[in-house]
């Protein structure tokens, strides 16, 4: 099979290398699929870098978990009606050496989800990482129906996810952006209201939402945590999976009066009925209409370096994907 690698952590026009591996052989309770498309996202290159100094996993690693196809092959004890079905795959390069980048891929059965056939291949590439993540970010401390739920970055890619799920379960959505382009972007996935987060942000959240916040889903964990606490109702909550800062300190005595309950996420790890649970929530929700992804490049396997770079320096709105 063609396919993409490397051998080597640093940057992407020094590492990766595109060519021939042998196919790969699915074993017991695993699928194979024929990938169409593979979606790149942030932590495929902070990986590919190393970012987080934990080096070399394995010594030679196919890039990304996320991806979509149709199951071409299946291993013992999975049903032979799976072959030839639309699917999407999460976790393909989870504590696993070869991911969704190369013209298979190999993972377990249960992170093989239906594609409906409303949806494209290119947004099935792109639902894993950030929708598993915005799923567990809306939930992770109970349901949120009748609530009133911050999202914070609700332009980018989980925060989309965060604010269509919580949206489809019944929240109340207030959605934070940074920019313009953003808003039109969060107001598709369903946010009720759409906020800069800027030097207004508290004024303009206690204007629609007079009572405070039940719980809210933060990108950029040390950036807002002040402003997050100030906002949270008496037992609020809030789920992050990001920071711009990873040292910074806490309003400790703030958040112990209020009884605020912090959840800190990390997408590889979630229980796996957490992500069972969240697969099914993202097709329920594109089968209900929700459009997706903005697609903003495709780029042919062959020339993956530009994609990883786009993917570190966009050039235009929208997710990458590589397209096989």
């Amino acid at each position: 099979m063609r396919a993409a690698w490397y051998e080597k952590q640093g940057p992407a026009h020094d590492v990766l290398t595109v060519g021939e591996m042998p196919d790969p052989v699915p074993g017991a309770g695993e699928v194979r699929i024929r990938v169409v498309a593979s979606g790149i996202n942030p932590g495929d290159t902070k990986k590919r870098g190393d970012v987080f100094s934990l080096g070399m996993p394995y010594p030679r690693v196919i890039p990304h978990s996320d991806g979509a196809g149709t199951v071409d092959l299946v291993g013992t004890g999975i049903s032979e009606e799976l072959a030839g079905k639309r699917v999407w795959c999460y976790g393909a390069q989870s504590y696993r050496p070869f991911g969704t980048a190369a013209e298979f891929t190999v993972v377990p059965a249960d992170h093989v989800v239906p594609l409906p056939d409303n949806v494209s291949f290119e947004i099935g590439a792109c639902l894993g990482i950030p929708g598993i993540t915005g799923h567990r970010a809306v939930h992770a401390t109970g349901p949120v129906n009748g609530k009133t739920v911050l999202v914070q970055g609700a332009g980018g890619a989980v925060g989309v996810c965060a604010v269509q799920l919580a949206r489809f379960a019944g929240a109340h959505v207030i959605g934070t952006v940074r920019s313009g382009p953003e808003v039109e972007t969060a107001r598709r996935a369903g946010a009720h209201e759409v906020l800069f987060n800027d030097d207004q942000l508290i004024t303009n959240v206690r204007r629609v939402a007079p009572d405070g916040l039940d719980h809210i889903v933060e990108v950029a964990f040390a950036a807002n945590i002040e402003r997050d606490v100030e906002m949270l109702k008496l037992g609020g909550s809030l789920a992050t999976y990001a920071t711009n800062d990873a040292t910074h300190s806490v309003p400790f005595w703030s958040m112990v009066f209020k009884n605020i309950q912090v959840n800190f996420l990390g997408s590889d790890d979630f229980p796996i009925a957490a992500k069972i649970a969240a697969a099914k929530e993202l097709s329920r929700a594109l089968e209900s209409g929700w459009s997706g992804f903005e697609i903003g490049e495709r780029v042919p396997l062959a020339q993956i370096v530009r994609a990883h770079e786009l993917v570190d320096h966009p050039a235009r709105p929208g997710r990458v994907v590589i397209v096989i």
